[in-house]
Formats: structure tokens, C-alpha cells, sequence
């Protein structure tokens, strides 16, 4: 009987060959958190220079009305520095993830309706987003699920 050696089962006590996908997720990973970190830091610290180039005036409407609330602009904030920490550490990915999908879809569409100059970016993240989204699948399964009881049973 012949064997073939490209799909060979490794030894007791040997891992298994690793993809080399996982360093593209944890890149990914790493891209998204650090930026959203430092992002969330700023909203608290104002270390960052304001952009030079004036917005829009619907764009500067809407991030007053923000602001003016004087919750949301701290949520955002925390959302962010949560969710960019639990990236870099990677922790509860999933849970991160989830947690920054809503900000995602409302930045996608001030950019798309008020304020194009920063979709490039805003596009970026939704692609770091949906291809985290799809790698850590798995854990999304059980809250997709049609049907589900309280408890897990």
C-alpha cells in the first residue's frame, strides 16, 4: 500500500501544520484594533490634530446634534477603546465585533450621504470588519440560529 507524504497525520504529540491564513486574521485583527484604540483614546484625550479641509455642512450638523447629547460622543468613545483593546488582545473577538458592527453600518452611510471624504476609510474597516466576521463564523452560529430557547436547552 502506498502512502502519499503531503497528507501524511502527524505523530502523537506533534501539531498539526499550521495555515498560513491565521497570520492573515491576526494582521487584520491587529490592523483593525490599534486604530480603533487609538481613535477611542482620542475622543477622551484630544491628542489628534483636527482635519485642515472644512466638512460638509449636514456632516458638521449631525456631529454637533452628537455631541450636543452629551452621552454619545464618551459611547463612542469607550465603544471604540473597548472594542480596538479586545482586538489587540484577542479576546472575545466575536463579542468585539459585534459590538462595532452597528457604529460600522452608520459610518458607511455618514460617509456614503453626508461626508465622502473619509469613505475610503470607512470602506476599509467594513472590509476588516466582514472578513473578521467570516473567519470567527463559528461563534456566530448559535445567535443566527432560527429558533432557540432561553437557557440553551
Amino acid at each position: 500500500m502506498e502512502t502519499n507524504p503531503t497528507h501524511s497525520v502527524p505523530a502523537a504529540g506533534q501539531d498539526a501544520p499550521k495555515s498560513p491564513g491565521r497570520y492573515v486574521t491576526a494582521v487584520v485583527r491587529i490592523l483593525m484594533g490599534l486604530p480603533l484604540f487609538i481613535f477611542g483614546l482620542n475622543l477622551f484625550f484630544n491628542f489628534m490634530p483636527q482635519p485642515k479641509t472644512p466638512i460638509a455642512p449636514a456632516a458638521m450638523a449631525f456631529a454637533g446634534a452628537l455631541m450636543k447629547t452629551g452621552y454619545m460622543m464618551p459611547l463612542i468613545g469607550t465603544t471604540l477603546l473597548v472594542v480596538g483593546a479586545l482586538l489587540l488582545l484577542n479576546r472575545f473577538v466575536p463579542l468585539a465585533l459585534a459590538l462595532f458592527a452597528p457604529f460600522i453600518v452608520n459610518s458607511i452611510a455618514f460617509h456614503v450621504c453626508l461626508e465622502h471624504t473619509g469613505l475610503p476609510m470607512a470602506g476599509t474597516f467594513l472590509v476588516f470588519e466582514l472578513y473578521l466576521a467570516w473567519a470567527y463564523r463559528r461563534a456566530y452560529r448559535p445567535m443566527l440560529a432560527a429558533r432557540s430557547t432561553p437557557g440553551g436547552q
